[in-house]
This record gives structure tokens, C-alpha cells and sequence, in this order.
């Protein structure tokens, strides 16, 4: 899975880099960490800085990533917004539909929507935890899908139940959707009812590469096959940083390599927990420094030393 385009299914994001190798998207992540009150300065930056992409996760009990995405679509004018993931069982699947397809409208274009499992335990903690995770998924995503598209659904699943649902307000191009997935039912799953998946952070090339061979498996078994992303989260330290630019882009090309169409750069602590002490001048580092030189290809000084 790396980003190809067959004639049928949906389309790629508008300005996704063209089919290939050496294809990829460079993003940053405000992780939960980052008070809210500097993630504006953190999405300027990242606008300013040239990154394309600036990705967001939900943790319960910290921010909405959904609040969150608004305000940052508000605050830049070219800047996308990956919402990864949005835990299903905390939302309607209709809710959901009328988030994302308000969002999609005011600023078409620049949302790419994530949904997941969430963490079970702060699921069991809120009392939304299911017995089958799986198939909550599978059900969340087969009202969200359809109605992003604009297009009338019925479903009575095990988990969520919908007559006659319909969106008042679809968007004008419905985003593309993806599915955070790590075992092998759900990367299956994300094949076969996403536009893209999300691999989470600490995923090494190897298992990227047998992970996005998994989604595939999914993937085939699909009646349109369309373009296909996948975003995975790679944690760069201080350690990394201090040894230059084209170290960095020669790390995260070997994610390039393994089937990455977006390389989302989480800065970490050694012990690999987020660190957003600097997030905003992380930012602006990634995008002025690295991003050239990863965007240049693996056939120079993008691939630094061994």
C-alpha cells in the first residue's frame, strides 16, 4: 500500500504527492501533552515552516480533537488537519458524520478524519467499552462513510442502529477517512472500509511493511479500489535532532521505504513519550530543514549517513 491510484474509488487528497517511492507527505503531531492554548502558535509554525500536514490525536479527559482541529483549520489557510484517531465508542456515529462534514465544508480540503478503538481501559472508565471492539468499528464506519458521501443509510448492527440517516449539510467533497489499526483484524479492516490507515507510534519500518501488507489483505477484497494512504507516527528525539537535518529525513525515509505516504513526526522524550515542551519550534524545524531534504529523495543528502 503505497499510495497508488487505480481508476475507480476515491479520490486522493488534492495535493497528495504523485504515486511513487519516493512519495510522501512530512506532518507534525500535537499530541494530548500540548496545552491548548499553544497549539495555534504550534500550527502556525508548522504553515509557516512549509509542513503540509499537522496531526492530532484524542487521549479522554484532555482535549476534544475535534475542537481542537477548528480552531487550528481557523487559525492557518493552507495547513490539513489529520484527527488521529477519534475513538468510536465515545461517539455517535451520526454526531460524528455532523463534526466532520461541518468541519470538511468550512475548510475543504484540509481534514482527513481518523477513527479507532481508543484505549479500552478509559473506554470500561466512561462506560462505553463493547464487547467487540471490532465491530463497533465496522458499524461506526459503515454510517460515517456513507454519510460524508451525502448518500441516505440504514443500519442495524449490534452497536449502532440508524433508519433512514441522511446529512442536511454533507460536504461539498466528502475527506477521505482513515482507521487507526495495529492487530491484524482491524489493519484488515481499515483495508476494507478506510481510505487510508494510521499506524500508531513506536511502529518500526518491519512492521510497518508487514502492517501495511496486512491492510492490503483488506484492501483487495474491496469492489472500488482507489488511492490508499497511510500515515504512520514516528517519534524523533532531542538525541536524533542534534545530529543534523539529513540524519533525520535518512530515518524517517526508512518508513518512506516500508509503504509510508505520510511520515507524522511525534517529538519524543529517550524513554519515547511525547514531548511538546517545544512543539511549536519543533515545528518550524521539521519543516524548514527536514522537509527538503526528505522530499528531495533517498538519491542524495536526504539520506544523510548510516
Amino acid at each position: 500500500m503505497t499510495g497508488t491510484r487505480p481508476a475507480a474509488g476515491p479520490a486522493a487528497p488534492a495535493d497528495a504527492p504523485a504515486a511513487g517511492a519516493d512519495a510522501v507527505t512530512l506532518a507534525v503531531v500535537a499530541t494530548p501533552e500540548l496545552p491548548t492554548r499553544e497549539l495555534p502558535a504550534v500550527a502556525e509554525a508548522a504553515e509557516a515552516s512549509g509542513l503540509a500536514e499537522l496531526w492530532l490525536w484524542e487521549d479522554v479527559y484532555r482535549q476534544s480533537a475535534v475542537a481542537q482541529a477548528g480552531a487550528v483549520l481557523g487559525a492557518t489557510e493552507r495547513l490539513r488537519v489529520g484527527l488521529g484517531v477519534l475513538p468510536v465508542p465515545l461517539r455517535n456515529a451520526v454526531l460524528a458524520a455532523m463534526d466532520v462534514a461541518t468541519l470538511a465544508e468550512l475548510f475543504p480540503g484540509r481534514l482527513t478524519p481518523g477513527i479507532g478503538h481508543g484505549v479500552q481501559t478509559w473506554m470500561g472508565e466512561v462506560g462505553a467499552r463493547v464487547a467487540s471492539p471490532l465491530t463497533l468499528l465496522r458499524e461506526h464506519a459503515a454510517v460515517l462513510r456513507p454519510l460524508l458521501h451525502g448518500e441516505p443509510v440504514s443500519v442495524e448492527g449490534r452497536y449502532v442502529a440508524v433508519q433512514d440517516a441522511r446529512l442536511v449539510w454533507p460536504p461539498a467533497a466528502a475527506p477521505p477517512l482513515y482507521v487507526g489499526a495495529h492487530g491484524p483484524r482491524t489493519l484488515r479492516l481499515a483495508g476494507e472500509v478506510g481510505d487510508g490507515v494510521i499506524l500508531q507510534l513506536g511502529v518500526s519500518p518491519d512492521d510497518t511493511r508487514a502492517a501495511l501488507g496486512t491492510v492490503a489483505e483488506g484492501h483487495a477484497a474491496r469492489d472500488h479500489r482507489g488511492w490508499f494512504g497511510a500515515c504512520v507516527y514516528v517519534g524523533v528525539d532531542a538525541a536524533l535532532r542534534a545530529a543534523g537535518p539529513e540524519r533525520v529525513a535518512a530515518h524517517l525515509r526508512r518508513w518512506v521505504d516500508a509503504g509510508a505516504t505520510t511520515v507524522a513526526v511525534v517529538p519524543v522524550l529517550p524513554d519515547g513519550t511525547p514531548d511538546m515542551a517545544d512543539a511549536a519550534g519543533a515545528a518550524a524545524w521539521l519543516g524548514s530543514e527536514v522537509r527538503p531534504l526528505l522530499a528531495a529523495g533517498p538519491g542524495d543528502s536526504a539520506r544523510g549517513r548510516p
